[in-house]
């Protein structure tokens, strides 16, 4: 019997495609994105986002956002409106602290690119928003997975949410496409479908997750989002703000112990977890080449 792999190599899939093919896990898949920065761009995106990023005064500007981004953690993407973009109003930006017990989001004026640095160094703090963001990934020319599930899943959010919802690029995760991200949690949901777009963003507004589609929080490294991803299978609160955890221990290289905080009505959870490397003979993304690594995580005890 052929292999996933085969499968999805004969039948010519892409890389989302594929991966569905085989069954990639989602969870503990979020990269580290505890604190974002929006910047909206209403122009065609580059391959490299702030590439885009201009300055009459500031010499290599998107060098400059990007290393000032790397020293504070923050993950700096571009966004845009769905469709048609309207360039009668000005363009904003928005700071995203997603840390638990932190989260917060603040919107701002962005008057010309090289007003970032204002944002970045505390000048312009914009204004808080209790208003949650949905980023829909979109970047088509990083892959074209993302455009081809990506778009779809934007309207259909557009009309529901149209003051929550931006297109956004390159957040990671490919194969996971349509990829959408709920701030301020740094929720990161994959293969979600047009039609079930608007449902997990409901979900969201209630302060619940979906485990269905959810890669897990970009707020928590990824053994503690496979240890709230198998918690929460076992019957645990589905709240985005459960589960947090309170100890993380690492025994040994191959073992993880994960002590998450107490549900309401529960005592606390002691996840303990198995992780490997595992060489997957698949391209990772529609421009890579096969074959890809993944640390996969194995549930070996919850107390």
């Amino acid at each position: 019997m052929p292999s996933a792999e085969e499968v999805a190599e004969a039948l010519g899939l892409r890389c989302a495609a594929a991966a569905e093919q085989r069954s990639d896990p989602l969870y503990a898949t979020a990269p580290p994105a505890s604190r974002w920065l929006l910047i909206e761009h209403r122009d065609p995106w580059p391959r490299q986002a702030l590439a885009a990023l201009t300055s009459a005064s500031v010499v290599d500007l998107a060098t400059k956002v990007s290393r000032l981004c790397a020293a504070a953690g923050i993950r700096p993407v571009l966004v845009r409106r769905h469709g048609r973009q309207d360039r009668s109003t000005p363009r904003r930006w928005a700071m995203v602290d997603c840390r638990p017990g932190s989260e917060s989001v603040s919107w701002g004026d962005l008057p010309a690119d090289d007003h970032l640095l204002q944002v970045l160094d505390g000048t312009d703090p914009g204004t808080r928003s209790a208003d949650p963001v949905y980023l829909v990934c979109t970047h088509g020319r990083h892959d074209a997975c993302c455009a081809i599930r990506g778009r779809p899943a934007a309207a259909a959010l557009t009309a529901a949410f149209p003051d929550q919802t931006w297109e956004c690029s390159h957040i990671g995760g490919d194969r996971f496409a349509a990829n959408l991200v709920f701030l301020p949690h740094s929720l990161f949901y994959g293969h979600v479908p047009t039609t079930e777009a608007v449902a997990v963003a409901t979900r969201y507004n209630e302060g619940f997750v979906v485990p269905n589609y959810l890669r897990g929080s970009g707020a928590h490294p990824p053994p503690v989002q496979a240890a709230q991803h198998f918690a929460r299978a076992a019957g645990a609160s589905l709240s985005a703000n459960a589960l947090l955890p309170i100890q993380v221990n690492r025994p040994n290289a191959a073992t993880w112990q994960i002590h998450l905080a107490a549900d309401a009505d529960a005592e606390p959870s002691v996840v303990t977890l198995t992780t490997a490397t595992t060489t997957i003979n698949a391209a990772m993304t529609c421009a890579s080449e096969p074959p890809g690594q993944v640390a996969t995580y194995t549930l070996a005890a919850l107390e």
